[in-house]
C-alpha cells in the first residue's frame, strides 16, 4: 500500500524530476567541455604559509561597479579600464613564499588540465628547466570572439593564476599587465 502511494504521489514525481534536471544541469558543462571560467582551487590553506598573497574576485555586483568606474574614467580620457565594459568576471590569485616547494604543484596542475578542454587554445607557453618555472597563457574562443583568458605561472617560490571571463579585447587587457596583482609576462627584453 505505501509503495503504491509513494510511486503515485505528485510530490515525489515532481521531486524526482527536479532532481533529474538538477543532475543534468550539473553534467552539461562537463559533457560540453569547460567554459571560459576556470575552477580555481581554494588556496586558503596557503595564506598562513605565504609571505605575500593576492586574492581578487570581481563578478556580479562588484563587476558592475568596476564597469561604472571604467566608464567614468573613459569619459575623463583615461581608457586603461575600457576592456571592462564586456567582462563578466576577473579572478586573480597570487602567492609568494619564503622557501621552495611551500605549495603543492598538484593544485596548479589541476588548473592547467582545465586548459586542455575544447575551446581553450595556447597563446603562450614558456618553460624553464633551469629556473623551474612554467608560464601558460590560454584563450577561450568561440565564433571568432575571445570569451576568456587564463594565465597560470608557477615557480618554486611563487605562483599566479588569472582568469578573465567575458568578451575580451586582448590589446585592452594587455594594459593591465603589472597592475592589480596581475603579473607581468616577459617580452624577452
Amino acid at each position: 500500500m505505501y509503495g503504491e502511494m509513494f510511486h503515485r504521489s505528485p510530490t515525489v514525481k515532481f521531486t524526482s524530476r527536479l532532481a533529474a534536471l538538477a543532475c543534468a544541469a550539473l553534467l552539461i558543462p562537463t559533457l560540453a567541455g569547460a567554459g571560459p571560467e576556470l575552477r580555481i582551487p581554494d588556496f586558503s590553506h596557503l595564506r598562513d604559509k605565504a609571505s605575500d598573497s593576492v586574492d581578487i574576485t570581481l563578478d556580479g555586483f562588484l563587476m558592475r561597479i568596476a564597469r561604472n568606474i571604467a566608464a567614468r574614467e573613459a569619459e575623463r580620457g583615461d581608457a586603461d579600464l575600457a576592456f571592462l565594459k564586456d567582462v563578466k568576471s576577473v579572478r586573480v590569485q597570487t602567492f609568494e613564499f619564503d622557501h621552495d616547494d611551500a605549495y603543492s604543484r598538484d593544485d596548479i596542475e589541476a588548473v592547467r588540465r582545465q586548459l586542455a578542454a575544447p575551446g581553450w587554445s595556447a597563446l603562450l607557453q614558456a618553460k624553464s628547466r633551469k629556473e623551474k618555472s612554467n608560464v601558460d597563457v590560454f584563450i577561450h574562443s568561440a565564433d571568432g570572439r575571445i570569451l576568456g583568458i587564463a594565465l597560470v605561472a608557477a615557480e618554486p617560490r611563487s605562483f599566479a593564476i588569472v582568469n578573465v571571463v567575458g568578451d575580451i579585447d586582448i590589446e585592452e587587457l594587455a594594459k593591465l599587465e603589472g597592475r592589480f596583482g596581475i603579473p607581468p609576462v616577459g617580452r624577452g627584453e
